[in-house]
């Protein structure tokens, strides 16, 4: 399965902020449980003192300053800080990582942003789902050619147009069994008659 270049940066930059992720939730976790005499990364940035009961303090650690950098320039301090004096606490920590994230990403593509690597991930589903489809028919014609053989010869199979063609809809291909009902069979009719019905 082959990438353009376009999609290949795409999906390492995901991979990376997602990772960055990941660091910062403990980082931010950290920061939050023990106060400490080192401005957080908003203050330092904005070269005011750090108090205390800081808003940015908990979410914005020191040892993190390009993370409020960017989103400083492109949502501003004072509009961060606003939101998240009015949203609730238990809501903050979503979202300055949000923020974080479509504020890396629109520094990234300017004209996208964040919807540029969904783009991606929809065409690589798109992809993916044809793939998949793909490689259903090809284990339906498989298996298609591989019927089991009865003794006295084919006849069965050949007469049963309903044997070795049922579809198993939780795995999308088909099964070598016979789909022809028990009861087809019981005026006595021969194999030509039951195996009439349709998949």
């Amino acid at each position: 399965m082959g990438y353009d270049g376009e999609e290949e940066d795409m999906i390492k930059k995901i991979a990376q902020m997602e990772e960055i992720d990941e660091e910062r939730y403990g980082a931010m976790h950290m920061a939050s449980s023990s106060y400490t005499n080192s401005p957080c990364a908003a203050c330092k940035f904005l070269r005011r003192k750090c108090l205390p009961g800081c808003i940015f303090s908990p979410y914005f650690p020191p040892e993190e300053p390009q993370k409020f950098a960017n989103v400083h320039k492109i949502f501003g301090a004072s509009n961060v800080s606003k939101l998240l004096n009015e949203i609730l606490p238990h809501q903050r920590e979503d979202a300055v990582n949000s923020l974080a994230y479509e504020a890396e990403a629109r520094l990234k593509d300017p004209v996208y942003g964040c919807v540029g690597a969904i783009s991606v991930l929809q065409r690589q589903v798109v992809r993916l789902q044809k793939e998949l489809d793909a490689t259903n028919a090809d284990l339906m014609r498989f298996t298609g050619n591989e019927l089991p053989v009865f003794p006295g010869g084919g006849d069965h199979i050949a007469n049963n147009p309903g044997y070795g063609r049922r579809m198993d809809h939780n795995y999308g291909f088909s099964l070598p069994y016979n789909t022809t009902p028990w009861n087809n069979n019981a005026s006595g009719d021969g194999p030509d008659e039951a195996g009439s019905g349709s998949m």
